[in-house]
């Protein structure tokens, strides 16, 4: 049995917690819900840069099966880039 753990924050009720729904952390126990599991977290993440049209989405994998899907301004809006943490 696989499983993907998602962890999601509630929506903001002010400015100071809208900052904390910019990303969304993914972990999965299988190789095979990775892509599907990253490609819902950014289509999800599109939405919420298209706000403000202020910044894209930076994918980073932090070790295998964990990864961190954010809204960051060093990547332009409308456009997804993908790193790997040191």
């Amino acid at each position: 049995m696989s499983t993907a753990t998602l962890e999601r924050r509630p929506a903001a009720a002010g400015p100071a917690e809208a900052a904390a729904n910019r990303s969304i952390d993914l972990e999965f126990s299988s190789a095979s819900e990775v892509h599907a599991g990253l490609e819902d977290a950014v289509a999800e993440l599109i939405s919420v840069a298209a706000r403000d049209a202020a910044c894209g989405i930076l994918v980073t994998r932090l070790y295998p099966g964990r990864y961190t899907v954010a809204l960051d301004e060093s990547v332009p809006f409308g456009q997804t880039y993908e790193t790997i943490a040191a």
